[in-house]
């Protein structure tokens, strides 16, 4: 029987675990490398909202790597984004998000509505006869979902891994074992700090971390199974065609939009800016940690990232932010997420009580928080559509700027202490809320100051 056209097959593996910290961004950042090296064309995706482990797939890959959210991106997109890879690549990796049946909708939802293989990689370091009767759970779970085998992680031994193999109620799931780097959270591969993982474009020894990950998975069953035996993995992927075409329209046509763009301001999906480049956008970046001034733009958009991690080179960045105040002072828009709000504030406090100076154009004050503030995925509800998109910080800001909209999630209704402030000062629009801006792109299109849509008639709910 032939495949229909429209239809493309392509080898994928979902890369999931029982709980988060397992190492399933290592075994997919080491699988990616590996294929790489092998001469193989690789894309790998990221289940969830992240930005950070992207950067490793992206690197041991040589490829863009897309997020794939049942609910943020919608299963339109996410076919279309897998049906697009299918048809360039030999194999697709999908690095599952938290536990294998955590969030909703969950990885294992997504395994079992695309028919893609799930790889389980355990953390085995304090296991024995357990290890099988927790793969045995995992598998019997929830039935649909396929199985492709369950990979070992931080083995103390050869023996162990032979003990780890026996529990198995099924040999034929076994892919084998890799073995523990050493004691303790720094003798991981890939660091870790307290939004994940350490990007890979900050460590200079970035592709030798993972090269050596794609060394141990060389010498595990896994890393030894010839190509062919791989096809047994192979997935057709079709796009939806019932799904309706998302309405974008040029916003942005002849408008320069200057995104800030470093170690400071990392936390940008690409599918963001193919969806302002969608509106006509013409996009610039700069980077603010590398004394770079404000290029010539209609608008900015400040990402999140990690300005309390270099709040002395921003503050020192006085020229930056004297261009910043006459942006707007001109009344030019600035959208800013999470860490761009933070340093458009006039301090960060940090948990050891100091307080760091930032450029001060945006009212408040932002205290750093030893446990998580806020987290999940959240919906802003506008006039045409839902704003769809999440939140993940440490810290808590203090503002007298007037809050124009509030988040909340999904299916959820506004409550005055939950989700999300959306403040506006002058043209700054800016909430901890990180959009995902092809959800509703003429909000997008309105932060970014858009002569044909206003915020406040977007901002005005249906």
């Amino acid at each position: 029987m032939t495949t229909p056209p429209d239809v493309h097959t392509c080898v994928a593996v979902l890369i999931a675990a029982p709980a988060s910290g397992q190492g399933k961004t290592t075994v997919t950042a080491a699988l990616a490398r590996w294929h790489t090296r092998q001469g193989r064309r690789v894309r790998v995706f990221k289940c969830g909202p992240d930005y950070l482990d992207p950067y490793w797939h992206q690197l041991a890959s040589g490829a863009t790597v897309h997020n794939l959210d049942g609910w943020m991106v919608g299963m339109p997109e996410v076919r279309a984004r897998l049906h697009a890879a299918a048809a360039q690549a030999d194999v697709i990796l999908i690095e599952g998000v938290m536990g294998l049946f955590d969030g909703s909708p969950t990885a294992a939802d997504l395994a079992a509505q695309l028919g893609i293989p799930v790889l389980l990689v355990m953390d085995a370091s304090a296991m024995a006869g357990s290890f099988g009767a927790v793969v045995l759970g995992m598998q019997q779970y929830q039935p649909n979902v396929p199985w492709a085998g369950v990979l070992a992680n931080r083995v103390g031994s050869s023996m162990h891994a032979q003990m780890l193999q026996a529990s198995l109620r099924d040999p034929a799931v076994w892919l084998g074992a890799l073995q523990r780097m050493g004691e303790g959270k720094d003798a991981q591969l890939l660091p870790e700090r307290h939004l994940g993982l350490v990007a890979a474009h900050e460590l200079p020894d970035a592709m030798a971390r993972l090269n050596a990950a794609a060394d141990a998975l060389a010498d595990t069953p896994l890393g030894q199974m010839p190509w062919e035996d791989w096809q047994r993995w192979s997935v057709e992927f079709a796009l939806d065609a019932s799904a309706p075409t998302p309405q974008i329209e040029p916003w942005l046509q002849g408008r320069t939009v200057a995104v800030a763009s470093d170690a400071a301001f990392s936390f940008i999906y690409p599918a963001n800016l193919d969806c302002l480049q969608a509106m006509g956008a013409k996009l610039v970046f700069f980077s603010p940690l590398a004394a770079e001034r404000l290029p010539a733009c209609d608008a900015v958009w400040l990402p999140g990232g990690y300005p309390e991690l270099h709040a002395h080179k921003l503050a020192a960045n006085t020229g930056l932010q004297a261009d910043l105040q006459a942006h707007v002072q001109a009344g030019k828009a600035v959208w800013a997420e999470c860490g761009g709000m933070l340093a458009l504030g006039h301090s960060i406090h940090t948990a050891e009580g100091e307080a760091l100076p930032m450029w001060g154009i945006l009212p408040g004050t932002a205290s750093m928080q030893p446990r998580l503030a806020g987290l999940g995925m959240q919906q802003c509800v506008l006039h045409g559509g839902q704003l769809r998109g999440h939140t993940f910080h440490y810290s808590r800001f203090d503002s007298a700027a007037a809050e124009v909209a509030r988040t909340s999630r999904a299916g959820q209704s506004v409550q005055a202490d939950k989700g999300e402030a959306v403040y506006q000062h002058g043209s700054i629009c800016a909430s901890y809320f990180h959009a995902w801006f092809p959800s509703h792109p003429r909000a997008i299109a309105a932060l970014l100051g858009a002569e044909a849509v206003q915020w406040a008639d977007v901002a005005a709910t249906a």
